[in-house]
């Protein structure tokens, strides 16, 4: 006679429900898991980074190019500066060949990290950078 017909339902009795106490312990659980992994995910710097040169942006070669000039000249607000000995800008993810630097753009990238070719970081990647205002 097997354990179905013993039951008035005809069914085995089901387990008991389980109580509010694991569920709280599997919540929590899940949760801790949740923020240790979002923590690590923001805690990495597995930005690409791109190069930067401060260019003469008024002065363009024949071939493209321009020619790069002490970063100094470029504010760190990626303005540049624009003065009467000529307009200065950063040029991002450019080639330098000798005095020159070609095959990159004067728009600044997002979510990158840029660093000029003197090692100052210009901005960190990620979310956001450094913005500037004027008065």
């Amino acid at each position: 006679m097997a354990a179905s017909e013993n039951h008035p339902m005809g069914q085995p009795p089901s387990s008991p429900p389980k109580s509010k106490a694991s569920k709280v312990v599997v919540l929590t659980g899940i949760g801790l898991v949740s923020v240790l992994l979002i923590g690590y995910c923001a805690a990495q710097d597995d930005y690409e980074e791109v190069g930067a040169d401060c260019v003469d942006i008024n002065n363009p070669q024949p071939d493209g190019s321009y020619t790069y000039v002490d970063e100094d000249y470029c504010d760190d607000d990626g303005d540049g500066y624009s003065g009467s000995h000529g307009a200065y800008v950063w040029y991002y993810g450019g080639v330098r060949s000798g005095i020159r630097v070609g095959h990159g753009s004067t728009v600044r990238p997002s979510d990158v990290q840029i660093v000029s070719h003197n090692g100052t970081v210009i901005q960190r990647g990620g979310f956001g950078g450094r913005s500037g205002s004027g008065s």
